[in-house]
C-alpha cells in the first residue's frame, strides 16, 4: 500500500463559484509538511515574518501548521523544538495533527506493534534525530523494548506539544486541515481519521464543500489549486521544497523556501534581531 505518493497537478475546469475571503481585520499564513527539514522552515518562517511586517502587522495574524512536522527529514527534534517556543512575536502559531503525529503518539502510548511500520515510512530519521541508536532499533525484533528505548530520548515537553495539536482551522471561508474531509459529511461531524489520512476521495471530488480546505498530505511538484481546496505539500523533504499560503480577505498569495537557497531571503535569525 503506497500512503504517501506523489500527485501532479491536474487541470481542471473550474466551476463558477464565490470567491471565498478570510475575515475582517486578519491575516493566515499556513504551511505544509514539514517532515523535520528544519532549515527550510526556518527560511520560510523568516519570510513569513517580512511578508507580515510588509503587508502591515496591524492585522490579527495566524501562522497554521498542517501537521507531519517529524519524520522523513534530517532534524524532527529541532522543528519540535524551534516550533514549541513560538518563534515569530505577534502572530498566534496554530498546531494540527497529521498522521505522522498520531503513527508517534499512538507507539510511544503503547501501540508497540506499530513500531517497525513507522520506522520504514519516514520514523527512522526521526528517531536518530532524538539520539536513538538506530542501528539497534533496526536489528531488535523486541517492539516494547525499542519503544522504551524511543521513550527516553523524547522529551516530555516534546510530547506535551505535540498531543496538544488540533485536527481543523477554520478562516472565514477556508477550512485547515492536514489531509482533507469526507465529501458530504458536515464539517462538524468529520471524522479524525479522514481529517489526517483521507486521499482519493477527497482529491478527485470535484463539487462545493461549502468551504476551501487547505491541506497538505499528498505531495505535488507545486501547489494543487483547486475551486475547493489547495494543496500546499510540495515535499520539502524529498524535493527540497518547502511552501506556505498567504489569505487576506480576497487575496491569497504563495511562499516557498527551498533547500540550498538560504541566502535568497530574510532570515530567522534576521527576524528575531530586529522584532
Amino acid at each position: 500500500m503506497n500512503l504517501f505518493p506523489f500527485r501532479r497537478r491536474k487541470a481542471r475546469r473550474q466551476p463558477e463559484r464565490r470567491v471565498a475571503s478570510g475575515p475582517a481585520g486578519s491575516r493566515c499564513y499556513a504551511i505544509g509538511d514539514v517532515h523535520g527539514c528544519i532549515d527550510q522552515l526556518a527560511d520560510l518562517l523568516g519570510q513569513i515574518g517580512t511578508d507580515h511586517l510588509k503587508r502591515g502587522s496591524d492585522a490579527k495574524a495566524y501562522v497554521v501548521l498542517l501537521g507531519d512536522l517529524i519524520d522523513r527529514g534530517p532534524d524532527s527534534r529541532g522543528v519540535v523544538e524551534l516550533l514549541r517556543n513560538q518563534p515569530l512575536a505577534g502572530l498566534q502559531f496554530v498546531f494540527l495533527a497529521g498522521n505522522h503525529e498520531e503513527f508517534l503518539l499512538r507507539i510511544l502510548d503503547g501501540e508497540s506493534w506499530l513500531l517497525p511500520n513507522w520506522l520504514q515510512y519516514g520514523g527512522l530519521a526521526c528517531a536518530h534525530s532524538y539520539g536513538v541508536d538506530v542501528a539497534a532499533m533496526l536489528d531488535s525484533t523486541d517492539d516494547e523494548a525499542m519503544t522504551a528505548m524511543l521513550r527516553g530520548h523524547i522529551p516530555d515537553e516534546h510530547v506535551s506539544f505535540l498531543r496538544g495539536f488540533g485536527d481543523g482551522f477554520r478562516f472565514g471561508d477556508y477550512l485547515f486541515v492536514h489531509a482533507g474531509i469526507r465529501p458530504g459529511v458536515p464539517i462538524d461531524e468529520q471524522a479524525v481519521d479522514d481529517l489526517r489520512w483521507i486521499r482519493e476521495d477527497f482529491l478527485d471530488f470535484e463539487e462545493d464543500h461549502g468551504v476551501v480546505v487547505v491541506h497538505g498530505h499528498t505531495i505535488c511538484d507545486e501547489p494543487d489549486e483547486q475551486f475547493n481546496r489547495i494543496g500546499i505539500d510540495t515535499g520539502a523533504y524529498r524535493t527540497g521544497r518547502l511552501t506556505a499560503i498567504g489569505i487576506e480577505g480576497e487575496e491569497r498569495w504563495f511562499l516557498s523556501a527551498h533547500r540550498g537557497e538560504a541566502e535568497r531571503s530574510f532570515r530567522w535569525g534576521e527576524w528575531r534581531q530586529r522584532r
